[in-house]
């Protein structure tokens, strides 16, 4: 089962965060086999994190919770709350293998919350930026609550166009940096 995990970071916690870099790595490397995507969101100074985004392959969504809550700055209180939902890999592959590369160009987290459907809506037919793109779905799997992208686009405005405005009640995008161990 796959799971998207937003940490959003608590206001005036970035002191905390950066104490906890090494920690939080260490905790992420236990997961590597099962990391879909991850990084971090920024604010508009494309310099300051705003939250920490984790795509992982768990057997269940108790093992998904633990993954999340059991996160080395979530137990210290860097984060404010946590989105946790299953997700579906609609592209089947990971940010690694992203033809784009890792690196270059703008990249997003775009997130579409819904109002509960049955169904949600499909990938766009141009798949060439995204790098990952998912329904959030709600611990059965049987409804679905919204949408994640992780896009690269030259700007937000392309990236919020990743996700059809008739499908979702709110949409937020924030600036995605790859992440991992440097």
């Amino acid at each position: 089962m796959e799971f998207f995990c937003y940490h959003r970071d608590r206001p005036g916690s970035l002191p905390l965060r950066r104490e906890l870099l090494e920690e939080h790595w260490s905790y992420m490397d236990r997961y590597a086999k099962e990391m879909i995507a991850r990084g971090p969101t920024f604010a508009d100074d494309g310099d300051t994190p705003t939250g920490s985004v984790h795509i992982v392959d768990l057997p269940h969504p108790a093992a998904a919770r633990a993954f999340a809550l059991d996160e080395p700055g979530y137990q210290a209180g860097v984060y404010q709350d946590v989105l946790l939902r299953r997700w579906q890999n609609l592209l089947g592959r990971t940010m690694w293998d992203f033809p784009g590369g890792l690196v270059d160009g703008n990249r997003y987290l775009v997130l579409g919350l819904g109002t509960g459907q049955t169904t949600g809506p499909t990938p766009p037919p141009d798949t060439d930026e995204l790098i990952a793109y998912g329904p959030l779905l709600s611990d059965d799997g049987a409804t679905w609550l919204g949408t994640a992208a992780l896009v690269r686009a030259p700007d937000p405005d392309t990236a919020r166009a990743t996700l059809t405005p008739d499908h979702h009640d709110h949409v937020e995008v924030h600036d995605w940096q790859c992440g991992g161990r440097r």
